[in-house]
């Protein structure tokens, strides 16, 4: 098993991960929710989620990054400066300090590519991107289900032990909640 981690340029190997997969009309979530603001987030219906995400990967900075098995689209993690994402307004998710931080808010993997290290590739791949644009650090904002099973559809915004095992250190608590589950803020200083 080869992975490979490369910004999310490409809008179809995007759309195989985020995309509807049975109703190209169907208003699905295309990592959408945690980017925009909510009335964008409301306003974009059907295929305009789509176009929203495909004009979002002709940018010179890609949306995130992809993780390729065996020249397989395995998964996706969405990464962008925390100050242009709603967790910037967020009255449940404080931020810890001023520094402008890139925030790791999405990471998903695949069905049949789970259980194999694709978050791990997805995670180094993403602090990789904002690096490459000269983030000081980079945050997410994992559940701490302390090993519990976490489900999968609120799964997205990772665990706490994945960024651990990443090199992110807790650096606050907050008063969110996603599957049960407190959220917490993880730090990974990049300079």
């Amino acid at each position: 098993m080869t992975v490979e981690v490369r910004p999310a340029h490409g809008f179809p190997d995007v759309a195989a991960v985020l995309g509807p997969k049975k109703n190209p009309d169907a208003s699905v979530c295309w990592c959408l929710s945690h980017r925009v603001d909510s009335a964008t987030n409301k306003s974009l219906v059907g295929r305009a989620r789509g176009e929203y995400v495909e004009e979002l990967c002709r940018r010179k900075v890609p949306p995130g990054v992809l993780a390729y098995e065996d020249g397989a689209v395995a998964g996706w993690a969405g990464i962008a400066p925390r100050a242009g994402l709603p967790v910037a307004r967020s009255t449940k998710i404080d931020a810890v300090d001023d520094l402008p931080v890139w925030n790791i808010f999405c990471v998903r993997v695949q069905p049949g590519f789970r259980g194999r290290g694709i978050s791990h590739a997805l995670v180094a791949g993403a602090v990789d991107l904002a690096r490459s644009q000269g983030a000081p650090a980079v945050e997410a904002i994992p559940v701490d289900n302390k090993g519990a099973k976490v489900d999968l559809t609120m799964a997205f915004v990772g665990t706490r032990a994945l960024f651990e095992s990443a090199g992110f250190t807790k650096v606050a608590d907050t008063r969110s909640v996603s599957g049960g589950f407190p959220r917490v803020v993880m730090r990974l200083p990049l300079s």
